[in-house]
């Protein structure tokens, strides 16, 4: 995590779970998140809704696509090659409570290149862990143009999960399936050059996600 507003709600929701697996969507308070608020936002599911969708956002997020995002859908924000891996993503963190890191880059109205962190972190809400994600998006820089000229297409370069037993697990791009265009492309980043290509060597339990291939790490 690079950017400030990431690591701050990222300390902030680990505090607030303590021993559980995610903290109560009522136990949120944005007063101990203040520096981070214009980069957060919550995301909400149903059983009449298809995807999650944007129940709040903060200014800055709004800023960057240049437009009020309640109610709009956060797998839309996504290329279509990479929408396979958000939703995989959201799974790992609905269903087992994982926190997960990802960074991208951004095109805007006008052909500019961004890079960006996002975070999306669990809620209990009503008992359930399935209908509610706290997270952040942050750009690694401002430019003069941001907040007008809004981004209209974004691919992912990073993704990494953190899992609540403090297990780390780190996967790369070049391990997704060709569906959706991450194993050919120079720019994502290849996390088997930490761990190498052999898990075995280094103790690590290989797992599959879908097309994702998720290698276990940290604490052992």
């Amino acid at each position: 995590m690079q950017m400030q507003s990431t690591q701050r709600l990222y300390k902030y929701w680990n505090e607030l779970r303590g021993t559980r697996s995610a903290p109560e969507r009522r136990d949120v308070d944005p007063t101990q998140i203040r520096n981070a608020l214009a980069n957060t936002f919550i995301l909400e599911s149903s059983p009449e809704q298809e995807n999650f969708t944007f129940r709040l956002a903060g200014s800055h997020i709004c800023s960057t696509y240049c437009r009020e995002l309640k109610n709009r859908a956060f797998i839309d924000l996504w290329h279509r090659k990479d929408k396979d891996a958000i939703e995989t993503l959201i799974k790992a963190v609905t269903d087992d409570h994982a926190a997960a890191l990802v960074t991208f880059n951004g095109t805007s109205q006008h052909n500019a290149q961004l890079t960006f962190e996002t975070l999306l972190l669990p809620l209990r809400h009503n008992g359930a862990t399935n209908n509610r994600i706290i997270g952040s998006i942050t750009a690694f820089e401002e430019p003069l143009w941001f907040g007008t000229q809004p981004i209209l297409e974004q691919r992912i370069t990073g993704l990494r999960l953190i899992w609540p037993d403090d297990h780390n697990s780190e996967f790369s791009g070049r391990d997704l399936s060709s569906d959706i265009g991450l194993d050919q492309r120079d720019d994502v980043v290849d996390m088997r050059a930490n761990f190498g290509q052999s898990s075995k060597v280094y103790g690590f339990n290989a797992r599959r996600y879908a097309h994702l291939s998720v290698i276990d790490g940290g604490k052992q």
